[in-house]
């Protein structure tokens, strides 16, 4: 890895990171909101656009999973949204990207739409029938870590489950020192399983947008059906959850470097999200301000 002698600060992406075991703990107890996502029973869609999207996928796979009602995931762009759902979930943190918009403007008056959206002052707020805001959860970085993961505390939470040692494996990935070579490491691929395979997706994005890493993401199992091929020495492969068997043994044969964790796969994100802003730091960018990115994609603008 090149790198520079002036280390950017990123000071909003560093700040908004180390803040997220208050906010998932602030999310779990909103139970007011929680209330406002569908009940058990209905059968529904979660949508968004990149990082929210992937979010949209680990919901999906826990309320599914956990019998509340059938729940597809779908990017905003490609949503097959004339199903007879009982509801629309659409996440934005910015609730001004088009593709959100006006999928939710053909649902209007048709189907029940429900905003969880970072910006309390956002145009979407307006054309949900229900919006719940996180605005304590927004942020200033272009590159997001808090509000993703806050939404699917608060998505944890209204399935039933208990944030606290979720919360509590967030504080020991931001105290721990994680090791060199995941900053130096020439390429990454993140995998996971079920609920972590979103999440293996985000922590891919949050490298490429923050470091311009070579990242890529699969689920687990994909993994030796391919994408195995260009693991090699210097290289990470990086478990979310638990690993299915042979799979530490396949990666350590081809000299690549296996990692995982006990940690909640949402707080292994954390881990990945401080690799990413190391990686940028070395590499002299800024991930608060990255190429080619802005906080909202807003067609025609």
């Amino acid at each position: 890895m090149s790198l520079q002698s002036t280390p950017v600060p990123a000071a909003h992406m560093a700040a908004e990171l180390a803040s997220q075991p208050e906010t998932w703990a602030r999310a779990a107890d909103l139970r007011d909101d929680q209330a406002r996502l569908p009940q058990r029973g209905a059968r529904i869609a979660v949508v968004g656009c990149g990082t929210s999207w992937f979010m949209a996928q680990s919901y999906a796979w826990l309320r599914e999973t956990g019998g509340h009602g059938e729940t597809d995931a779908f990017a905003a762009s490609e949503a097959f949204v004339d199903r007879g759902y009982d509801a629309v979930v659409a996440l934005t943190r910015s609730g001004t990207t088009t593709e959100v918009l006006q999928l939710v403007e053909q649902l209007r008056g048709r189907v029940r739409t429900i905003g969880v959206i970072g910006d309390a002052g956002s145009p979407l707020v307006n054309l949900v029938d229900d919006a719940i805001t996180l605005p304590f959860a927004d942020e200033q970085s272009v590159v997001q870590t808090r509000f993703a993961t806050t939404a699917l505390a608060l998505f944890r939470a209204s399935l039933g489950e208990d944030l606290a040692p979720a919360v509590a494996d967030a504080e020991r990935a931001l105290a721990e020192q994680f090791d060199p070579a995941l900053v130096d490491a020439e390429q990454v691929t993140f995998l996971g399983r079920g609920w972590s395979v979103g999440l293996a997706h985000e922590a891919a994005l949050k490298m490429r947008e923050a470091s311009q890493s070579w990242t890529e993401s699969y689920p687990s199992m994909e993994y030796r059906h391919g994408p195995i091929s260009i693991a090699a020495p210097g290289r990470v492969t990086w478990q979310f959850g638990e690993a299915p068997e042979g799979l530490a043994a396949d990666v350590a044969a081809t000299g690549a470097r296996f990692e995982t964790s006990t940690l909640d796969p949402m707080a292994e994100l954390v881990r990945a999200q401080r690799v990413a802003l190391a990686r940028a730091r070395a590499k002299g960018l800024d991930p608060d301000q990255p190429r080619n990115l802005t906080r909202s994609v807003i067609l025609g603008a």
